[in-house]
Parts: C-alpha cells; structure tokens; sequence
C-alpha cells in the first residue's frame, strides 16, 4: 500500500472520533488504532455471561403479523366511504401514478370500462422504474381514485373494479 495512502488514513483517524480503522486493498491490509495520550495500553479480560434462555411464561408469545399489519400497527385499514362496492385495486408502493404510457396517449382504462384480469390500469413510477398496475380482477372500472401524475401511497385506493 502506498505510503502517502496510509500518511492520509493516519491524519483521518486523528480528525475523527474513531479508535481505530482498518483497510484492506487486494491482499494488503493496514490497521491503525489510537493510543491514548498517556502512551500506555490497556487491555482488560472482561468474562463474558450469557443468560440461560428466559422462561416463556415471563413474557406472551406476540402473534405473527403481516408486513402490512406490522406497518399499521396491526389495526384494519381504514374504510374509504366514498368509493363504490367492488373489488379496490390498491397502489404497491409509492410513487407517482401515470393513467397513459406518454402524456400524448390516451389513458390505459377510463370509467365504465370493461377490463380483464392482467389488463394494464396504469402505472406508478418509484425510483425511475415504470410499473404496471394491473387488473388482478375482471370486471368494469367503476371509479378511477387518482389523476395522472399525482403521487400515490403504499395501499392508496387507485381503481374500483366491479
């Protein structure tokens, strides 16, 4: 390893609030720690205990959760009042809906549609990735939850199929 690299480690250690560091390149490595300003090392033998496993009768059992569950604290979803009775085609992820595939064409689904299962709703763009939304249901799209370009939340209502 080049001296001038280990001379720069050398003056980043002493900024910083680092002990110690250590880098490898290929087969080399250099490892550099700092020396207390007594100059005198210390080392200690602390033994180490490890608890015998707790009784499960000290503490109940949680229950499994979905991710979903998990996210919300486990409370159902909050019902949406104004949308229509039919199968509600929610949003995976976050990120910003698109109704057409380019702003100059038409939109993929308009209301009072008839769709089939697999069929292209629109699109949620989320870290410069394009992702379909598809129909998971066959059936006529009742109501239509957001406006093209519109940013939407993981399991916003985006599409009532009926």
């Amino acid at each position: 390893m080049d001296l001038r690299k280990i001379k720069k480690l050398i003056d980043l250690l002493e900024e910083s609030n680092l002990a110690e560091i250590e880098i490898k390149e290929g087969e080399e490595s250099v490892r550099l720690a700092r020396v207390p300003k007594g100059g005198l090392v210390q080392a200690a033998h602390v033994p180490v205990h490890i608890p015998a496993p707790v009784a499960a009768a000290t503490a109940p059992a949680m229950p499994m959760q979905s991710p979903v569950q998990a996210a919300t604290g486990g409370s159902p979803r909050p019902e949406t009042p104004d949308l229509p009775e039919g199968h509600v085609v929610r949003a995976p992820m976050v990120g910003t809906f698109y109704a057409s595939p380019a702003p100059d064409k038409p939109a993929f689904v308009s209301v009072g549609q008839a769709v089939k299962a697999g069929d292209t709703l629109g699109i949620i763009e989320a870290m410069k990735m394009f992702n379909p939304i598809e129909a998971d249901v066959s059936g006529t799209v009742l109501a239509i939850r957001c406006e093209s370009g519109e940013p939407v939340e993981f399991d916003q209502p985006l599409f009532v199929i009926g």
